[in-house]
């Protein structure tokens, strides 16, 4: 029996949110639980630091290339095949990082791995644009920053507490189980959400179109290309935090996965924070600037932290402050993004994770490159990239289009439901309340 056809509205809703959240978690997990095991890795692999970080980028780049593919494919074939495709293709190579002798092949086996979890985590928000529109889709797309934050804060936790009493390798043994688990999961319990009278043609012209239009939304590319820029200050902290805070700080692989814990704890406690205030205190616009300018000032406190060696706790702040607002920038600059794309979500989730992950490899890379641990270039891109992010946001010109009206009317909209589960402007879905009852 369908677990999520066959429940209430309300446990449809959270039994939805957790799946998908942990679709949507998957890249957070295949970076975050091996993080602090790096300095481990290089020494056990007789490796430069620099060619471990470069795991990091590799898997982003295996990521927004997998995401163009799977997208558009999901658009004519439906979700559910790609995700089984995806998850298997996942636990392949999270096996394959367990046996890997050299760092050459860890690199290798990382691309086959991000792979998988490109189809996860783009098909997660696909699914999410199937189902809501307007509020309801930010409301639930912060709900999902809550499942990814809570994935984020176990993740290194587990991975510094395994390094206590096993291998790094036994990082990716476990990766392989979740991904075996979520597999069957998959299989057994969620519905296809793309209808066969609502998906594209599936040959490469019509995918091309495809692109093209969602491609020629200024507004939508304005607002990914904003989360994109922030996303990237993330991963020039996930790509230096490991060797910045041990290595330099002296922090233990323990302390290390608790403060990366405390930090992906901020995410889902400002993407909740989001789910009460969007539509009710402010709207989308508002909350996404606003949310920009706090991480653009929290990352300049990085760079300045760094470069007047200030105490490791004024640095911590910061750090927390800045990866913080990634909760509500993500969720409120993909729903104004999606919101215009309901007949093509898996290729304007492709585009957006292309971005993302395309503009955040950028910065690991160059962080990769400098070859050796350094505070300084950490900061600096850090604070760049938030700094790039609120540019981008604040050059928006005035518009007449499904955005702005959106932003004129935050607060009095519909959440309306394309898909199984529809709700109204009240939060309660259609099914909960009576047809002739007023919101």
């Amino acid at each position: 029996m369908d677990i999520i056809n066959s429940a209430p509205d309300g446990q449809r809703r959270v039994r939805l949110a957790l799946m998908l959240g942990a679709l949507s978690a998957f890249p957070a997990m295949a970076i975050d639980m091996y993080l602090p095991g790096m300095p481990v890795m290089a020494e056990d692999l007789r490796a430069d630091p620099g060619l471990v970080q470069l795991t990091v980028t590799v898997f982003v780049a295996g990521l927004a290339v997998g995401q163009v593919v799977a997208g558009p494919l999901s658009d004519a074939w439906g979700r559910r095949p790609l995700l089984v495709c995806g998850l298997i293709t996942f636990v392949v190579g999270s096996l394959a990082c367990l046996v890997v002798p050299t760092v050459g092949w860890l690199i290798t086996a990382r691309v086959v791995q991000s792979l998988g979890a490109a189809a996860a985590t783009v098909l997660s928000r696909a699914v999410v644009r199937d189902h809501f529109e307007g509020s309801a889709m930010t409301r639930f797309l912060s709900t999902l920053m809550l499942v990814n934050g809570v994935a984020t804060i176990v993740a290194p936790v587990v991975g510094g507490q395994l390094l206590g009493v096993a291998p790094w390798r036994a990082v990716f043994l476990v990766l392989a189980v979740v991904g075996a688990a979520l597999l069957l999961l998959v299989v057994l319990r969620l519905p296809e959400s793309l209808p066969q009278e609502r998906r594209q043609p599936a040959h490469l012209g019509a995918s091309l179109r495809t692109f093209a239009q969602v491609c020629r939304d200024v507004s939508y590319l304005r607002y990914v290309l904003a989360a994109a820029l922030m996303f990237a200050s993330l991963f020039a902290y996930i790509s230096g935090s490991s060797f910045v805070l041990q290595e330099i700080y002296g922090l233990s692989a323990q302390q290390y996965s608790v403060v990366f814990a405390v930090n992906a704890l901020g995410i889902a406690l400002l993407g909740q924070a989001n789910t009460l205030l969007v539509g009710r205190v402010a709207g989308e616009h508002t909350l996404l600037g606003v949310s920009l300018g706090i991480g653009t000032v929290a990352g300049l406190g990085v760079l300045v932290s760094t470069l007047a060696d200030l105490p490791l706790a004024t640095l911590l702040v910061c750090l927390f402050l800045v990866v913080s607002m990634l909760g509500p920038v993500l969720a409120n600059a993909t729903s104004l993004a999606m919101a215009p794309h309901a007949s093509s979500a898996g290729a304007a989730a492709s585009v957006q994770g292309v971005l993302q992950y395309l503009v955040g490899g950028l910065v690991a890379s160059t962080m990769a490159a400098l070859g050796e641990a350094s505070a300084v270039a950490m900061g600096a891109a850090i604070f760049l990239s938030a700094a790039a992010a609120l540019l981008v946001f604040s050059s928006r010109r005035r518009e007449s289009g499904p955005a702005r009206r959106r932003e004129r009317a935050a607060g009095a909209e519909h959440a309306v439901v394309q898909g199984s589960i529809p709700s109204c402007r009240c939060g309660r879905t259609v099914a909960e309340a009576a047809p002739s009852a007023t919101c």
